[in-house]
Protein backbone atom coordinates (compact mmCIF):
# COMPACT_ATOMS: atom_id res chain seq x y z
CA UNK A 1 0.00 0.00 0.00
CA UNK A 2 2.98 2.39 0.97
CA UNK A 3 5.50 1.48 -1.95
CA UNK A 4 6.60 4.35 -3.45
CA UNK A 5 4.15 6.57 -1.89
CA UNK A 6 5.40 10.03 0.34
CA UNK A 7 4.52 9.12 4.10
CA UNK A 8 4.27 12.11 6.97
CA UNK A 9 4.11 11.02 10.50
CA UNK A 10 3.34 13.69 12.62
CA UNK A 11 4.59 12.84 16.36
CA UNK A 12 6.98 11.09 14.18
CA UNK A 13 10.07 10.56 16.92
CA UNK A 14 6.86 8.95 19.76
CA UNK A 15 6.42 5.74 20.78
CA UNK A 16 3.35 5.47 18.72
CA UNK A 17 5.06 7.48 15.51
CA UNK A 18 8.24 5.92 15.53
CA UNK A 19 6.94 2.09 15.35
CA UNK A 20 4.84 3.35 12.57
CA UNK A 21 7.68 4.81 10.74
CA UNK A 22 9.23 1.14 11.42
CA UNK A 23 6.05 -0.54 9.48
CA UNK A 24 6.29 1.65 6.90
CA UNK A 25 9.67 1.59 5.90
CA UNK A 26 8.96 -2.19 5.49
CA UNK A 27 7.44 -1.25 2.46
CA UNK A 28 9.82 0.70 0.63
CA UNK A 29 8.01 3.87 0.37
CA UNK A 30 9.16 6.65 -1.70
CA UNK A 31 10.13 9.16 1.61
CA UNK A 32 8.87 9.01 5.18
CA UNK A 33 8.78 12.73 6.48
CA UNK A 34 9.35 12.43 10.55
CA UNK A 35 7.54 15.69 12.08
CA UNK A 36 8.08 16.49 15.54
CA UNK A 37 9.26 18.97 17.94
CA UNK A 38 12.03 17.45 19.86
CA UNK A 39 15.60 17.49 18.31
CA UNK A 40 17.24 14.98 20.80
CA UNK A 41 14.20 12.02 19.41
CA UNK A 42 15.03 13.20 16.45
CA UNK A 43 19.06 12.58 16.25
CA UNK A 44 18.43 9.25 17.86
CA UNK A 45 16.20 8.21 15.41
CA UNK A 46 18.85 9.08 13.02
CA UNK A 47 20.88 6.65 14.12
CA UNK A 48 18.19 3.96 14.09
CA UNK A 49 17.03 4.69 10.61
CA UNK A 50 20.59 5.63 9.02
CA UNK A 51 21.03 2.95 6.84
CA UNK A 52 17.77 4.25 5.06
CA UNK A 53 18.45 7.37 2.55
CA UNK A 54 14.36 7.93 2.53
CA UNK A 55 13.64 9.04 5.57
CA UNK A 56 13.47 12.50 6.74
CA UNK A 57 13.37 14.64 9.74
CA UNK A 58 11.48 17.75 10.20
CA UNK A 59 11.48 19.86 13.09
CA UNK A 60 8.18 21.78 13.82
CA UNK A 61 4.92 21.75 15.60
CA UNK A 62 1.34 21.10 14.39
CA UNK A 63 -0.12 24.37 16.67
CA UNK A 64 2.46 26.13 12.96
CA UNK A 65 -0.04 25.58 10.30
CA UNK A 66 2.17 27.13 7.95
CA UNK A 67 5.27 25.03 8.89
CA UNK A 68 2.99 21.69 8.57
CA UNK A 69 1.94 22.54 5.08
CA UNK A 70 5.23 22.71 3.92
CA UNK A 71 6.19 19.25 5.83
CA UNK A 72 2.90 17.97 3.62
CA UNK A 73 3.89 18.88 0.41
CA UNK A 74 3.29 16.30 -1.93
CA UNK A 75 2.37 13.94 0.54
CA UNK A 76 0.17 10.63 -0.02
CA UNK A 77 -0.73 9.48 3.35
CA UNK A 78 -0.91 11.39 7.15
CA UNK A 79 -0.29 9.05 10.19
CA UNK A 80 -1.01 11.48 12.88
CA UNK A 81 0.34 11.38 16.13
CA UNK A 82 1.47 14.42 17.67
CA UNK A 83 -0.54 15.24 20.81
CA UNK A 84 -0.59 15.91 24.59
CA UNK A 85 -1.32 12.84 26.26
CA UNK A 86 -0.91 12.65 29.90
CA UNK A 87 -3.65 13.32 32.06
CA UNK A 88 -2.36 15.04 34.92
CA UNK A 89 -0.67 17.28 32.57
CA UNK A 90 -3.16 18.21 30.33
CA UNK A 91 -5.50 18.48 33.42
CA UNK A 92 -3.21 21.67 34.72
CA UNK A 93 -2.74 23.11 31.49
CA UNK A 94 -6.14 22.69 29.53
CA UNK A 95 -5.51 25.53 27.06
CA UNK A 96 -2.47 23.58 26.02
CA UNK A 97 -4.31 20.90 25.45
CA UNK A 98 -6.50 22.48 23.35
CA UNK A 99 -3.61 24.06 21.28
CA UNK A 100 -2.27 20.99 20.71
CA UNK A 101 -5.04 18.03 20.74
CA UNK A 102 -7.91 20.27 18.81
CA UNK A 103 -6.19 23.37 17.22
CA UNK A 104 -3.45 21.26 16.05
CA UNK A 105 -5.82 18.74 14.74
CA UNK A 106 -8.00 21.18 12.61
CA UNK A 107 -4.39 22.38 10.91
CA UNK A 108 -3.84 19.06 10.15
CA UNK A 109 -7.34 18.54 8.79
CA UNK A 110 -6.94 21.93 6.93
CA UNK A 111 -3.47 20.97 5.20
CA UNK A 112 -4.55 17.47 4.11
CA UNK A 113 -7.45 19.00 2.48
CA UNK A 114 -5.06 21.58 0.84
CA UNK A 115 -2.58 19.09 -0.81
CA UNK A 116 -5.35 16.64 -1.51
CA UNK A 117 -3.84 13.90 0.96
CA UNK A 118 -4.92 10.52 0.20
CA UNK A 119 -5.52 9.35 3.47
CA UNK A 120 -5.04 10.97 7.04
CA UNK A 121 -5.31 8.45 9.85
CA UNK A 122 -5.12 10.41 13.26
CA UNK A 123 -4.58 8.35 16.62
CA UNK A 124 -7.18 8.61 19.20
CA UNK A 125 -7.61 7.16 22.79
CA UNK A 126 -10.20 5.46 25.19
CA UNK A 127 -10.59 8.53 27.40
CA UNK A 128 -12.93 10.25 24.82
CA UNK A 129 -16.01 7.62 26.11
CA UNK A 130 -17.57 9.78 28.40
CA UNK A 131 -14.74 11.68 29.25
CA UNK A 132 -14.11 13.50 33.04
CA UNK A 133 -10.38 14.71 32.01
CA UNK A 134 -9.25 17.61 29.82
CA UNK A 135 -7.13 14.81 27.50
CA UNK A 136 -10.51 12.72 26.73
CA UNK A 137 -12.48 15.90 25.96
CA UNK A 138 -10.03 17.45 24.09
CA UNK A 139 -9.04 14.42 22.13
CA UNK A 140 -13.27 13.19 21.82
CA UNK A 141 -13.15 16.99 19.84
CA UNK A 142 -10.54 16.45 17.84
CA UNK A 143 -12.69 12.68 16.45
CA UNK A 144 -15.75 14.89 15.97
CA UNK A 145 -13.52 17.21 13.88
CA UNK A 146 -12.19 14.65 12.02
CA UNK A 147 -15.44 12.71 11.12
CA UNK A 148 -16.62 15.98 10.11
CA UNK A 149 -14.28 16.45 7.96
CA UNK A 150 -15.18 13.79 5.56
CA UNK A 151 -18.48 16.22 4.93
CA UNK A 152 -17.20 19.12 3.95
CA UNK A 153 -13.86 18.69 1.97
CA UNK A 154 -15.63 19.31 -1.18
CA UNK A 155 -14.28 17.99 -4.36
CA UNK A 156 -10.71 16.74 -2.68
CA UNK A 157 -10.55 13.08 -2.20
CA UNK A 158 -8.46 12.50 1.30
CA UNK A 159 -10.25 10.26 3.50
CA UNK A 160 -10.44 10.78 7.15
CA UNK A 161 -10.76 8.30 10.16
CA UNK A 162 -9.21 7.33 13.70
CA UNK A 163 -8.10 5.01 16.10
CA UNK A 164 -8.93 4.54 19.16
CA UNK A 165 -6.03 3.20 21.64
CA UNK A 166 -6.22 1.75 24.88
CA UNK A 167 -2.98 1.72 26.75
CA UNK A 168 0.21 1.01 25.42
CA UNK A 169 2.64 -1.09 27.29
CA UNK A 170 6.11 -0.25 27.46
CA UNK A 171 5.49 3.26 25.53
CA UNK A 172 7.40 6.57 27.29
CA UNK A 173 5.26 7.90 30.43
CA UNK A 174 3.37 4.55 30.60
CA UNK A 175 2.27 2.81 34.13
CA UNK A 176 4.92 -0.70 33.14
CA UNK A 177 8.05 1.23 32.47
CA UNK A 178 7.71 3.29 35.80
CA UNK A 179 7.11 0.18 38.17
CA UNK A 180 9.75 -1.58 36.50
CA UNK A 181 11.81 1.52 37.81
CA UNK A 182 10.59 1.58 41.26
CA UNK A 183 11.61 -2.21 40.95
CA UNK A 184 14.58 -2.05 40.30
CA UNK A 185 15.36 1.04 42.48
CA UNK A 186 14.31 -0.85 45.42
CA UNK A 187 10.84 1.89 45.57
CA UNK A 188 7.44 1.44 46.54
CA UNK A 189 4.97 0.53 43.72
CA UNK A 190 2.69 3.48 42.97
CA UNK A 191 -0.86 2.58 42.30
CA UNK A 192 -3.71 5.03 42.37
CA UNK A 193 -6.36 2.68 43.44
CA UNK A 194 -6.57 -1.34 43.77
CA UNK A 195 -9.79 -1.66 41.83
CA UNK A 196 -8.58 0.16 38.47
CA UNK A 197 -8.38 -1.65 35.20
CA UNK A 198 -7.29 -0.77 31.43
CA UNK A 199 -7.26 -1.96 28.31
CA UNK A 200 -3.85 -2.90 27.24
CA UNK A 201 -2.10 -3.29 24.24
CA UNK A 202 1.30 -3.62 22.55
CA UNK A 203 3.28 -0.78 20.68
CA UNK A 204 3.50 -3.62 17.55
CA UNK A 205 -0.12 -3.92 18.21
CA UNK A 206 -1.22 0.07 17.78
CA UNK A 207 0.91 0.23 14.50
CA UNK A 208 -0.34 -2.21 12.94
CA UNK A 209 -3.85 -1.07 14.17
CA UNK A 210 -3.14 2.41 12.32
CA UNK A 211 -1.83 0.65 9.02
CA UNK A 212 -5.57 -1.56 9.05
CA UNK A 213 -7.06 1.99 9.14
CA UNK A 214 -5.16 3.08 6.73
CA UNK A 215 -6.17 0.14 4.76
CA UNK A 216 -9.53 0.18 5.14
CA UNK A 217 -11.00 3.56 5.94
CA UNK A 218 -14.10 4.50 4.09
CA UNK A 219 -14.33 7.96 5.80
CA UNK A 220 -15.54 8.92 9.31
CA UNK A 221 -14.62 5.96 11.03
CA UNK A 222 -12.87 4.85 13.62
CA UNK A 223 -11.31 1.57 14.56
CA UNK A 224 -10.92 -0.43 18.01
CA UNK A 225 -9.11 -3.11 18.70
CA UNK A 226 -9.91 -5.67 20.84
CA UNK A 227 -7.81 -5.70 23.83
CA UNK A 228 -7.14 -7.96 27.09
CA UNK A 229 -8.57 -6.05 30.26
CA UNK A 230 -6.12 -6.35 33.37
CA UNK A 231 -6.10 -4.86 36.98
CA UNK A 232 -3.52 -2.33 37.58
CA UNK A 233 -3.10 -3.70 41.32
CA UNK A 234 -2.50 -7.54 39.39
CA UNK A 235 0.18 -6.00 36.72
CA UNK A 236 2.21 -4.26 40.00
CA UNK A 237 2.21 -8.34 41.30
CA UNK A 238 3.43 -9.68 37.98
CA UNK A 239 5.79 -7.95 37.65
CA UNK A 240 7.02 -8.00 41.12
CA UNK A 241 6.67 -11.95 41.05
CA UNK A 242 9.27 -11.96 37.31
CA UNK A 243 11.68 -9.76 39.10
CA UNK A 244 12.35 -12.12 41.67
CA UNK A 245 12.36 -15.11 39.17
CA UNK A 246 14.95 -13.51 36.93
CA UNK A 247 17.98 -14.23 39.03
CA UNK A 248 16.73 -14.66 42.73
CA UNK A 249 16.38 -11.12 43.12
CA UNK A 250 14.70 -10.27 46.17
CA UNK A 251 12.45 -6.74 46.10
CA UNK A 252 12.05 -5.81 49.23
CA UNK A 253 9.54 -2.47 48.78
CA UNK A 254 5.46 -2.48 49.16
CA UNK A 255 2.69 -1.37 46.50
CA UNK A 256 1.41 1.79 47.87
CA UNK A 257 -2.22 2.86 47.00
CA UNK A 258 -2.28 6.39 46.83
CA UNK A 259 -5.62 8.33 45.29
CA UNK A 260 -6.96 8.64 41.91
CA UNK A 261 -5.09 11.58 39.95
CA UNK A 262 -7.01 14.24 38.90
CA UNK A 263 -9.27 13.67 36.11
CA UNK A 264 -8.40 10.09 36.00
CA UNK A 265 -11.28 7.05 36.05
CA UNK A 266 -11.27 3.48 38.01
CA UNK A 267 -12.33 2.13 34.19
CA UNK A 268 -12.03 2.76 30.69
CA UNK A 269 -14.12 2.64 27.85
CA UNK A 270 -13.77 1.88 24.22
CA UNK A 271 -17.19 2.35 22.60
CA UNK A 272 -20.79 3.43 24.12
CA UNK A 273 -23.78 1.31 24.14
CA UNK A 274 -24.93 4.39 20.69
CA UNK A 275 -21.75 3.94 19.15
CA UNK A 276 -22.31 -0.20 19.05
CA UNK A 277 -25.23 0.66 16.90
CA UNK A 278 -23.37 1.65 13.62
CA UNK A 279 -20.35 -0.77 14.71
CA UNK A 280 -19.21 -4.05 12.42
CA UNK A 281 -16.39 -6.24 14.30
CA UNK A 282 -14.13 -9.12 13.25
CA UNK A 283 -12.34 -11.25 15.52
CA UNK A 284 -9.56 -8.59 15.99
CA UNK A 285 -11.43 -5.05 15.97
CA UNK A 286 -14.35 -2.86 16.08
CA UNK A 287 -15.71 -0.59 13.16
CA UNK A 288 -17.83 2.37 14.45
CA UNK A 289 -18.68 3.93 11.42
CA UNK A 290 -19.21 7.99 10.71
CA UNK A 291 -22.89 9.08 12.05
CA UNK A 292 -22.93 10.58 8.83
CA UNK A 293 -22.62 7.70 7.33
CA UNK A 294 -26.45 6.38 6.25
CA UNK A 295 -24.81 3.87 3.76
CA UNK A 296 -24.26 -0.05 4.58
CA UNK A 297 -20.01 0.02 3.08
CA UNK A 298 -19.75 -3.48 3.47
CA UNK A 299 -16.16 -3.41 5.22
CA UNK A 300 -14.77 -7.24 4.22
CA UNK A 301 -14.86 -9.95 6.97
CA UNK A 302 -16.92 -7.73 9.51
CA UNK A 303 -20.47 -8.37 10.59
CA UNK A 304 -22.69 -6.28 12.30
CA UNK A 305 -21.65 -5.89 15.99
CA UNK A 306 -23.76 -6.75 18.87
CA UNK A 307 -25.64 -4.16 20.99
CA UNK A 308 -23.48 -3.15 24.10
CA UNK A 309 -20.62 -0.74 24.80
CA UNK A 310 -16.76 -2.05 25.46
CA UNK A 311 -15.79 -1.22 28.74
CA UNK A 312 -12.87 -2.14 31.23
CA UNK A 313 -15.24 -2.61 33.99
CA UNK A 314 -17.26 -5.78 32.85
CA UNK A 315 -15.15 -7.45 30.56
CA UNK A 316 -12.99 -10.60 31.30
CA UNK A 317 -9.45 -9.59 32.82
CA UNK A 318 -6.77 -11.61 32.55
CA UNK A 319 -5.45 -13.73 35.64
CA UNK A 320 -1.74 -13.04 36.79
CA UNK A 321 -0.13 -16.13 34.66
CA UNK A 322 -2.16 -14.48 31.54
CA UNK A 323 -0.32 -11.21 32.38
CA UNK A 324 3.26 -12.74 32.63
CA UNK A 325 2.55 -14.45 29.32
CA UNK A 326 1.45 -11.05 27.82
CA UNK A 327 4.31 -9.26 28.93
CA UNK A 328 6.76 -11.77 28.07
CA UNK A 329 5.41 -12.27 24.82
CA UNK A 330 6.10 -8.16 23.82
CA UNK A 331 9.67 -8.67 26.09
CA UNK A 332 8.50 -6.10 28.78
CA UNK A 333 8.61 -8.24 31.80
CA UNK A 334 12.25 -9.11 33.89
CA UNK A 335 12.52 -12.26 32.30
CA UNK A 336 11.35 -14.54 34.97
CA UNK A 337 7.47 -16.09 34.22
CA UNK A 338 5.90 -15.55 37.58
CA UNK A 339 4.69 -19.39 37.07
CA UNK A 340 8.40 -20.98 37.43
CA UNK A 341 7.96 -21.33 41.76
CA UNK A 342 8.15 -25.06 42.34
CA UNK A 343 5.19 -24.79 43.98
CA UNK A 344 3.28 -23.61 41.47
CA UNK A 345 0.86 -21.47 43.03
CA UNK A 346 -0.51 -17.83 42.11
CA UNK A 347 -2.00 -16.27 44.84
CA UNK A 348 -2.28 -12.95 45.43
CA UNK A 349 0.57 -10.66 46.28
CA UNK A 350 0.42 -10.09 50.66
CA UNK A 351 2.66 -10.32 53.60
CA UNK A 352 4.97 -7.77 54.44
CA UNK A 353 5.65 -6.35 51.47
CA UNK A 354 2.24 -6.32 50.30
CA UNK A 355 -0.63 -3.66 50.17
Amino acid sequence: MFKDKTILVTGGTGSIGSEIVRCILRENPKVVRIYSRDESKQFALQQEFEAYKNVRYLIGDIRDKERLSYAAEGVDFIFHAAALKHVPACEYNPMEAVKTNVLGVQNVIEVAIEHNIEKMVAISTDKVVNPTNTMGATKLLSEKLISAANMYKGSKRTIFSCVRFGNVMGSRGSVIPLFKDQILKGHDITVTHKEMTRFMMSIPQAAELVLKAAEQAYGGEVFVLKMPVLKIMDLAVALIKSFENTDGSFYNGRILEIGIRPGEKLYEELMTLEESERAFENDHMYVITSPFQNESLGYEGFHKAKYMGYSSMNAPQLQLEEIDKLLNKYGLGFGGHIYERSTGILGSYSGSRGV
